[in-house]
């Protein structure tokens, strides 16, 4: 064996004076004696290139694993054997190397090879020789795509890392993100799967720049000043050892180390920073980069004593790395892979065609599928933390986030796919790092993005429309042709840009006279323009393609008709109220004219007597002459004058209310909108009218307007023609547009048309940016200043004019006075006259019957017909009279079969109250103007 061992491995001595001596050792522990237990050896080979630190850090690593985890398993059945080959990071050499152990050394697992540009070939000869092919230093994402079952790795993935990656970015408000990377396969690879990452999380990446991993420091340089002249001020950085420390050096050296800008490394530079020298890692203070987090464990820091004595004491420079605890977990997972295929492995045969000179010559293994089952299903504490592989992929860790600080590197905080970033690894506090030093020595982050002073000026697109709404923008030139831009847009931008905590310049570039406002927003999102400035309104449609600012100006859609002039006065004097209240008015006149003369009429030396005809215009008159106060009779009864003092009350009211009215109406003219109701419109099919390259045309059309009645125009001059021509005529019946459109247009023709129907909702007019621009957020915060301050109010009154000059609003169909305004005066009339007529009459009548009611021994039906036959009686008699006792008990009598006689009485009682003696067979009865008793029997 040890023959075998040394003939593959003579040729590297040179290379690596150390290792194999250190191997020798190794491998002579795990050789036993020939008399010892029949141990299965089984070959393992392994393709690295030995000339790296990896290589030799891996072999090493693998090497102490199989000597603790035989130590640990005497008793297993089954002994890794390693047959190391050097592949020189040559593609070409890995894959002869490859093929030579396939052939010669009857191998039955590779580990390896060491880039992902050597793993592709080897995978198709592991797929095709049936043995499998398992890399922990190959990282590209791009070789999971093969989908080859007997590719394996135990080494993370560079993908593994874009999500934490992209949560730093979110994590700080970034909004764009450049990408570095070495153009080659390994820093290709995560390109595809950070990209999706970020912009899963609408964060952009206008710039990929690609680094040769030969290029000259000339020519980092030249794309260092190309970055520079950049927006951008974030970089992701994926690229390894040399490369990685030439390429900051000249970032420090070229300023671009400050407080502008934020660098990310990927865990291919930050796994190496053992490596790099102390001048490096002083000029890559203040950059942010992302590691596997690595638990702690007794194993782990035995392995640790272990590996510096064995190794770094005898070289230096091979410090360890989280590649070589890959290949310690890795080596052990195989040995526990092989001791479960165990049977299959003794009688394993492999079978070798007959012509076996060229790479199609190699035959394939019998113990193949079995090995890749169990190394499949292999699960233990590893020196990384669980070791376990999921779709033949190691299970991804959680993430540290790491500060350079200096010559060092500090843990800021972590990250997990289940609370994304948090300060501690056992924390559930979401988005939490600890302090930072950032480029330049500062506390705070960048902003992320500057404009540099090499920059162009923003390319700001205005709408130049030569007819129409002139004080929101207005394009002229003068006479050297030099364009002059003016009106409330630009002055609210030209406020909004001052604001800003950092200068931004700027240029004004006119639109086609024939663009439409979506024509124009078309054209930021293509970025032929920066910007676009404007009475741009906020619409769904134009969000999908497009960032808008918050809004500086409210908006909202309205319909405009013309008012109808009401020039019909003959009947002008019935205006002042409603037809309800006019009836409800004679009305309530006629039931006071009743209430009085049911009251008055029965008082002695009453106003209300006389023949039925006196009687009727009496009462009339009286009532209706309460309007002018004019009435003249007087008011004897107590209940009558109680009533007439609240219904001179409700008169009052009335007859002011109704002055006041008419007066209004014959002096102000009164305006009436032709059209109140959308619907209207609709089926009628007027004409409509929408301003020109606007989004009204398809609002309108959504709406159910005829597309072909609807005629645009481009000015209020042209509105107000249409309007006059009306909708027969070539002109239109109502208007749509947006309400500053429209206040603008009424500031100039208040007094014949106004704004009417329901209001549409629409966000505003914002300023245009591309999808991602970083500008948004900021400028965003400055027009909530500039709409704040009181210089929003100077733009709009100097542009639009005052509006409180010319009110807008809505004018009701009908100015009259309704019932409801007077319906409870109504009421508290109406209730106390019907209490004091009805109920105070009948108590007093009750009253005086209240005796007799006692006597009669009739049921109660019959003394109900008593009481109404005396009540209408009692109104009959136009004296106001009672009935007399006689006559009351005359009815009784002869109701019981009795007869009665009437007796005269002393009127001596004259001019007292009335009062009632009874004795058994007398009831005396006297008052003020007679006195009577009644013999009963």
């Amino acid at each position: 064996m040890m023959l075998l061992l040394n003939k593959h491995t003579h040729t590297q001595r040179r290379s690596c004076p150390f290792g194999f001596h250190f191997l020798y050792f190794f491998l002579a522990l795990l050789l036993p004696p020939e008399n010892a237990f029949a141990a299965v050896p089984v070959r393992v080979g392994v393709v690295l290139n030995m000339n790296e630190r990896v290589g030799k850090m891996g072999m090493a690593s693998m090497s102490i694993a199989l000597s603790d985890f035989y130590s640990a398993n005497p008793q297993y059945q089954t002994r890794l054997v390693l047959t190391p080959k050097n592949s020189g990071g040559d593609v070409i050499t890995a894959a002869s190397a490859v093929v030579e152990l396939f052939k010669n050394d009857d191998v039955k697992a590779i580990i390896g090879p060491y880039t992902s540009m050597e793993a592709y070939f080897v995978i198709y000869l592991g797929e095709k020789a049936h043995i499998p092919i398992i890399t922990f230093t190959a990282t590209s994402p791009s070789l999971a795509s093969i989908q080859s079952p007997y590719f394996f790795r135990t080494g993370l993935s560079d993908s593994s890392q874009v999500n934490a990656l992209s949560s730093v970015v979110q994590y700080f408000g970034w909004r764009e993100v450049t990408l570095v990377y070495v153009d080659n396969e390994f820093g290709q690879g995560i390109v595809p799967s950070l990209s999706d990452a970020l912009e899963n999380i609408d964060i952009r990446i206008p710039y990929r720049s690609r680094i040769s991993s030969s290029a000259r420091d000339d020519q980092i340089v030249a794309e260092l000043y190309k970055l520079m002249s950049m927006q951008s001020r974030v970089f992701i950085v994926h690229m390894v050892n040399p490369l990685g420390s030439r390429f900051f050096k000249k970032v420090y050296k070229i300023g671009m180390m400050n407080k502008d800008y934020a660098w990310i490394i990927t865990d291919a530079m930050m796994n190496g920073l053992k490596f790099m020298n102390k001048d490096v890692l002083e000029s890559m203070v203040g950059v942010l980069g992302v590691r596997p987090h690595v638990p702690k464990s007794s194993k782990l820091e035995q392995f640790q004593a272990h590996y510096k004595n064995q190794v770094v004491a005898n070289d230096g420079s091979q410090e360890l790395t989280i590649f070589g605890l890959w290949a310690y977990d890795t080596i052990t997972a195989l040995a526990i892979a092989t001791e479960k295929a165990s049977a299959s492995i003794r009688n394993a045969t492999f079978v070798m065609p007959n012509d076996s000179n060229d790479l199609k010559g190699f035959g394939g293994s019998s113990v193949g599928l079995d090995l890749i089952q169990a190394l499949s299903k292999t699960t233990f504490p590893g020196m990384t933390g669980s070791f376990r592989l999921i779709d033949q992929q190691l299970q991804s860790p959680p993430y540290e986030v790491v500060n350079l600080v200096g010559p060092g590197a500090r843990v800021v905080g972590y990250w997990n796919e289940k609370y994304g970033i948090v300060r501690d690894l056992n924390s559930t506090l979401k988005h939490s790092l600890k302090a930072i030093i950032w480029p330049g020595d500062r506390i705070y982050p960048p902003k992320g993005w500057v404009l540099p002073v090499n920059e162009k000026k923003l390319k700001v697109l205005v709408p130049d429309k030569k007819h129409r709404f002139h004080q929101f923008v207005d394009v002229t030139w003068n006479s050297y042709n030099l364009t002059n831009v003016k009106g409330l847009c630009i002055d609210v931008f030209d406020a909004v840009i001052a604001a800003l905590p950092y200068g931004v310049p700027y240029e004004y570039i006119p639109s086609n006279a024939d663009a439409t406002y979506d024509e124009m927003v078309y054209q930021v999102h293509l970025k032929n323009y920066d910007a676009l400035v404007g009475d741009v309104t906020i619409i769904a449609n134009r969000s999908r393609y497009v960032d808008f600012t918050l809004p500086y100006v409210e908006s909202g859609i309205s319909m405009l008709v013309p008012y109808i002039h009401n020039n019909d006065k003959a009947w002008l004097f019935l205006q002042p109220l409603t037809w309800k209240l006019w009836l409800t008015s004679f009305l309530s006149f006629i039931m006071i004219a009743v209430v009085i003369w049911i009251l008055e009429h029965k008082e002695k030396e009453s106003d209300f007597k006389g023949t039925l005809h006196h009687q009727i215009g009496m009462i009339l008159w009286y009532s209706f002459s309460t309007m002018v106060f004019s009435q003249r009779e007087n008011i004897k009864n107590n209940f009558a004058r109680i009533i007439m003092i609240l219904w001179f009350f409700v008169v009052l009211i009335l007859t002011q209310s109704y002055t006041a009215n008419l007066a209004s109406l014959l002096t102000v003219q009164q305006l009436i909108p032709s059209i109140t109701e959308v619907e209207t419109l609709i089926k009628t099919n007027a004409y409509i009218g929408y301003q020109e390259g606007s989004f009204m045309f398809g609002f309108l059309a959504n709406k159910g307007f005829n597309p072909s009645r609807l005629i645009n125009y481009s000015s209020p001059e042209e509105l107000n023609e249409l309007f006059i021509k009306g909708s027969g005529n070539g002109g239109i019946a109502a208007a749509f547009d947006e309400i500053p459109y429209l206040k603008l247009f009424l500031s100039k023709y208040c007094s014949q048309y106004t704004m009417t129907g329901p209001v549409y909702k629409t966000d505003g007019f914002g300023f245009v940016f591309p999808t991602g621009s970083p500008l948004v957020s900021d400028i965003s915060k400055a027009v909530l200043n500039v709409t704040e301050s009181d210089k929003m109010f100077h733009f709009e009154k100097t542009w639009l004019g005052d509006s409180s000059s010319c009110s807008t609003t809505l004018v009701s169909s009908s100015h009259s006075l309704g019932l409801e305004s007077f319906e409870g005066l109504f009421a508290i009339v109406g209730v106390i006259a019907a209490l004091f007529v009805v109920g105070g009459y009948m108590i007093k009548f009750m009253y005086r019957l209240r005796n007799l009611l006692r006597r009669l021994d009739s049921s109660i039906w019959r003394r109900i017909r008593s009481v109404l036959q005396s009540f209408i009686e009692d109104y009959q008699n136009k004296t106001s009279e009672v009935p007399t006792e006689n006559q009351i008990s005359s009815r009784n009598i002869s109701s019981n079969g009795h007869d009665s006689r009437m007796v005269p009485v002393d009127n001596s009682s004259v001019g007292h109250e009335e009062e009632m003696e009874t004795n058994p067979r007398i009831i005396h009865v006297r008052r003020r103007s007679r006195s009577f008793h009644i013999n009963t029997m």
